[in-house]
């Protein structure tokens, strides 16, 4: 049996509330509701589940999904060792197993044949058939299920169904306020109050640009980044340019926008 002390986070992560995020997850884990988390690319939802599965002290199994993910990668297979076979459970089945949190994060990158095999942990039966190996699991009191993906990159082909979505409680993530989000900066970096409130201003531009030119706004993830280059020595636009301009696009106009937005903030 797997030890749930091998998935529990021991030390806190940082985290600031925007609003009452962690009280509706609370009352949501309380009811042992799965959870769906909507957000941009580096708002801080993955950050938000570990905290909350350290304020909970529940384990946390993480999986990124991918287009290539099987549903055997989520509840397991049988594997050829010196004796035999043997049976290997997949991260959803320890999950349920051991009742940890099961965070499938960017869930819409999956191909809907395999996130089907989360619909009988998200119902009344709270159960994971598995049927290579003829079990059926009731899950752990304590599992829950929680997914996330960013609504920006939804497509007819990359959605989930509605028969899986409204299985799920929803919660509304956005990058943080300008004061919260240069707070962020300066917690997890060190960087000073003025640099980090640069940064912040720099994000906040070119999050204008989305669907101008730019796919995605840059994220607070992003601005770690370049606040952490800065501490390293790295010259300040060099260190945004590094960040904040090549990871998000490759278009010589919008580079050049953005590297003159630079500019004209860090001088």
């Amino acid at each position: 049996m797997t030890d749930k002390n091998t998935y529990r986070i021991s030390d806190a992560p940082y985290y600031q509330a925007q609003s009452d995020e962690i009280e509706r997850y609370q009352a949501a884990y309380a009811a042992r509701l799965p959870v769906m988390i909507k957000g941009p690319t580096g708002c801080g939802k993955s950050r938000f589940i570990e905290y909350m599965a350290w304020k909970l002290e529940k384990p946390l199994i993480t999986v990124a999904c991918n287009e290539d993910m099987t549903a055997s990668d989520l509840v397991g297979r049988y594997l050829l060792d010196a004796n035999g076979t043997r049976w290997l459970d997949g991260p959803l089945t320890t999950a349920a197993r051991i009742g940890a949190i099961c965070y499938l994060d960017e869930i819409v990158e999956a191909r809907q044949d395999t996130t089907v095999v989360i619909h009988p942990l998200t119902d009344h039966r709270r159960n994971l058939p598995l049927d290579k190996k003829g079990e059926l699991i009731a899950a752990h009191p304590d599992f829950q299920l929680v997914i996330s993906y960013n609504p920006g990159y939804q497509s007819l082909m990359k959605d989930l169904k509605q028969s899986t979505k409204q299985r799920f409680v929803g919660m509304d993530f956005d990058y943080p306020d300008s004061a919260l989000e240069t707070q962020i900066i300066v917690k997890e970096t060190g960087l000073n109050d003025d640099s980090a409130a640069k940064l912040v201003k720099i994000a906040h531009s070119a999050r204008h640009l989305k669907g101008h030119g730019l796919a995605e706004g840059i994220s607070t993830r992003l601005l770690v980044y370049a606040a952490n280059l800065i501490q390293q020595g790295i010259a300040p636009k060099t260190a945004c340019h590094m960040a904040l301009v090549c990871p998000i696009t490759d278009d010589a106009d919008i580079r050049s926008t953005l590297d003159h937005v630079i500019s004209a903030i860090f001088g």
